[in-house]
């Protein structure tokens, strides 16, 4: 299997790093801001269609509210990065939210944290890669027929980049990245040129139509609750703001320092890009509509369900440099790149998460390790695995996906800055310095602003998404909580159970006698060496046991035995229904009973086999013995290998692999291995 597995390994995610190369791994800012911040820079692409979708309902009269409503979105973007600058600087050390909610408002509510970025991770990846195939649909019919295949299998090609390490998959991020924030710039200072220098009029493709409105006159508290839930879907733009805090570990040093003023960057690139947007489709005359199909009307009639509605930013482009130009295409296809390598800010959130998560016993420890590209192998396919089953699930909608998302961010984004609140208060009980004093007042109040707005579009985002999906996001932040509290109580009840006692016990008394048993179907080879072995052992008394199935075979052995002379007694059992399993360990839980505090060893036979199909052939009921003995007190069991003729063709073949050369490597010479330093005992 190894051979099968290895070369294509190897092709995929590149050869195995050592673990002292780390630091070549971590981020300069121009990279960090496409790794870390592509999901809040690329959710410009949708989050000015998701406001006009929900005023729609209102019809056109109702879009003059969308300025009021990205105002709020852009006064809440600037209040959630000056925040998040403040956690970046306190804790440093990666655990972000998470970290912050668990040391200053106690354990509970960091596993709440921890389970809303966990939930809101997964849907960021599921929502992004749906959208940009939807984006790229708009130009290639064939993905919109197979929305779901084509959806899988962008989740599995940008888990495989991600595989290859952080800093790899970041310059391949970096360019689509940066193509699209030029591109989007390019289209608002184009646009404002020809409207305001020029006096263009400029039309977007769906500037003739008419909304036929499902509530018309609303009015009073329907109107606020529908401007509300606008607000609470423009939110959209500030998912992924705390996978910098997250990620601090991954920037260059100073580490603190980068990842703040990465995060002010990017903020002021999404506020920028997010408003341009939103004026653009409010002078070219973009209509949107959550019903297309019914409620778009063009001469009096319903444009049917063949027209396409196109996303706004892709409406906007058109109006701006003409439909078809290079121009737009160049934007439409950044835009749709850039929206699957969004995805990335959770492919890079979530592993780290899950990292600090493990460490804490929350998770499983396999998601502490680093794979061989020193990523957290374990935790991206496990992000990439619950996507798919996500995008597979809703049919790559992202009109149904997007109505799950947003709440898991936002109940961390309100605990974590409650807990920085505290975080200050507690310090400036014991601050003497004026200075110091001084920046720690003016974070505080940064902090507590931030936990009222937050914690106010959280009771939005909640109110107003409830029944439109919201729930299920819940539902798996309660089902992360439940799955993570169950594994750290089964891992501290198996730290408590196996801790060395400082007092003598039951452990650390020395058996009285040891009695071992070597289990004995026929006497070859493996047998004699399994023999030959228990006696070098120092055991109490010895015997070999065998179970009788076959009345000719067993007098067979028993002649064969006695032939060679063989210096073991032979003891033999009955076994009239032909179990082997069974007589084995009830004759052995027998001894125990005899004798508690004797100590009952099992010596089995095993063959070594050098190919994966020969394991289905042999080793079964030793598997099935081992399997029943670990669960029997005070019984060790040892494996005696035999190695057969393939076990030495696999070795040979291992070796081969061993000195093969991958193609080039002589061109680049010899790879230089650091010698392990001689490490005294002391």
């Amino acid at each position: 299997m190894s051979k099968l597995t290895d070369v294509p390994k190897r092709i995929l995610i590149g050869r195995a790093l050592r673990s002292d190369n780390l630091g070549e791994t971590l981020l300069p800012k121009r990279i960090a801001l496409p790794v870390f911040a592509s999901d809040p820079l690329s959710s410009v692409a949708y989050a000015p269609g998701e406001v006009l979708l929900v005023l729609s309902i209102a019809g056109v009269s109702a879009y003059h509210f969308s300025p009021w409503i990205a105002l709020a979105v852009v006064v809440l973007m600037f209040t959630v990065v000056a925040s998040y600058r403040q956690n970046v600087r306190a804790y440093p050390s990666g655990g972000g939210d998470y970290e912050v909610a668990n040391t200053n408002l106690g354990p509970r509510a960091g596993l709440t944290v921890a389970s809303a970025l966990l939930v809101d991770y997964v849907l960021t990846v599921a929502v992004s890669i749906s959208s940009g195939v939807e984006n790229l649909g708009s130009a290639i019919p064939f993905v919109v027929e197979h929305k779901v295949p084509v959806a899988i299998g962008a989740i599995v090609l940008l888990t495989v980049m991600n595989l290859r390490g952080v800093k790899e998959s970041g310059k391949l991020f970096a360019i689509p990245t940066y193509l699209f924030v030029v591109g989007v710039f390019l289209m608002i200072l184009w646009g404002a040129f020809r409207g305001l220098v020029l006096g263009d009029t400029m039309h977007a493709p769906t500037s003739d139509l008419e909304i036929k409105p499902e509530h018309q006159g609303l009015a009073g508290f329907a109107l606020v609750f529908l401007l509300l839930r606008a607000f609470s879907s423009g939110c959209a733009a500030l998912t992924g703001v705390e996978a910098i805090s997250n990620g601090v570990p991954a920037f260059r040093k100073p580490k603190s320092k980068n990842a703040a003023t990465t995060l002010a960057m990017m903020g002021l690139l999404a506020v920028t890009m997010f408003c341009g947007i939103i004026g653009l489709a409010m002078a070219t005359d973009v209509k949107m509509a959550e019903n297309p199909a019914k409620d778009l009307i063009r001469d009096g009639t319903a444009v049917g369900e063949s027209f396409v509605q196109d996303p706004v930013i892709s409406q906007v482009a058109a109006a701006v440099f003409g439909d078809g130009t290079f121009l737009f295409v160049v934007l439409a296809a950044a835009t749709a790149l850039v929206l699957f390598l969004a995805a990335n800010t959770a492919y890079n959130g979530f592993p780290l998460l899950g990292s600090i998560l493990a460490q804490d016993r929350y998770l499983p420890r396999q998601l502490h390790t680093r794979g061989d590209r020193l990523a957290f192998s374990n935790g991206i396919v496990l992000l990439a695995g619950a996507a798919v089953l996500l995008v597979w699930i809703y049919g790559a909608d992202s009109t149904k996906l997007i109505q799950l998302y947003i709440v898991g961010v936002f109940v961390s984004f309100t605990l974590s800055q409650t807990g920085m609140v505290r975080h200050w208060n507690r310090h400036l009980r014991t601050e003497k310095d004026p200075a110091a004093r001084r920046h720690m007042i003016r974070s505080r109040a940064i902090n507590t602003f931030g936990a009222f707005f937050t914690g106010l579009v959280l009771v939005v985002v909640l109110a107003t998404k409830f029944t439109h999906g919201a729930w299920v996001a819940l539902l798996g932040m309660v089902i992360f909580y439940g799955t993570m509290t169950a594994i750290r109580k089964h891992y501290d009840r198996v730290a408590e159970e196996i801790a060395a006692d400082e007092t003598p016990s039951d452990e650390m008394v020395r058996p009285s006698r040891v009695h071992s048993i070597v289990l004995v179907s026929k006497l070859h080879r493996p047998t004699l060496r399994a023999l030959a072995y228990a006696q070098l052992i120092r055991s109490d008394r010895l015997e070999a046991l065998s179970i009788s199935v076959d009345q000719d075979e067993t007098r067979v052995l028993k002649e064969e035995w006695e032939r060679r002379g063989i210096n073991v007694p032979l003891k033999i059992l009955d076994s009239p229904y032909r179990e082997v399993t069974r007589p084995v360990i009830e004759y052995v839980k027998g001894l125990r009973r005899e004798s508690p505090r004797d100590v009952v060893s099992v010596y089995i036979p095993e063959y070594v086999v050098g190919h994966w199909y020969e394991h289905l052939l042999h080793n079964q009921s030793a598997l099935r013995l081992k399997g029943r003995l670990l669960f029997t007190p005070g019984v060790m069991v040892t494996s005696v290998p035999y190695q057969l003729e393939s076990s030495e063709a696999a070795k040979k073949r291992a070796r081969k692999r061993a000195e093969w050369n991958a193609p080039g490597s002589v061109r680049r010479g010899p790879v230089e291995r650091k010698q392990k330093e001689p490490t005294s005992k002391g």
